[in-house]
């Protein structure tokens, strides 16, 4: 990936990943506080997160793994609960398939979290604050 991109994603960003149908996205939306004005929202299912955005993420968490839904329909559809995944194999899945990114993620400025789990969601009120 070009460095200076990545740099430039890494330092501007601020984005709410979500799918706009998600009663779970909806509801950490409202409770983190969610200022639309704040951040910029995007519904991966119209608008599918891009390699670049999804590349930068993982590098800022660590993995793709860790942006990975296991949850989605998609993951039992193609049975992958009994393959070995690899770090390849999930950024594949997430940039192939919108369910696999898990969701909701919030990216602001070098921080990213994701997810819906009680110690993400304070994270993403911490991050908001």
């Amino acid at each position: 990936m070009n460095q200076k991109y990545l740099m430039h994603l890494e330092m501007n960003m601020r984005k709410f990943y979500h799918l706009s149908t998600c009663k779970t996205c909806q509801r950490i939306w409202q409770e983190i506080g969610l200022d639309p004005h704040d951040v910029t929202t995007q519904n991966i299912k119209e608008q599918p997160v891009s390699e670049e955005e999804l590349d930068a993420m993982a590098e800022i968490t660590g993995s793709y793994e860790s942006l990975f839904s296991r949850r989605s329909m998609q993951y039992r559809k193609l049975g992958l609960g009994d393959a070995d995944l690899q770090e390849a194999d999930y950024r594949k899945y997430i940039l192939e398939h919108y369910s696999f990114l898990k969701r909701p993620v919030l990216y602001i400025d070098n921080r990213v979290a994701a997810g819906n789990s009680k110690a993400t969601i304070e994270t993403m009120k911490e991050m908001l604050n």
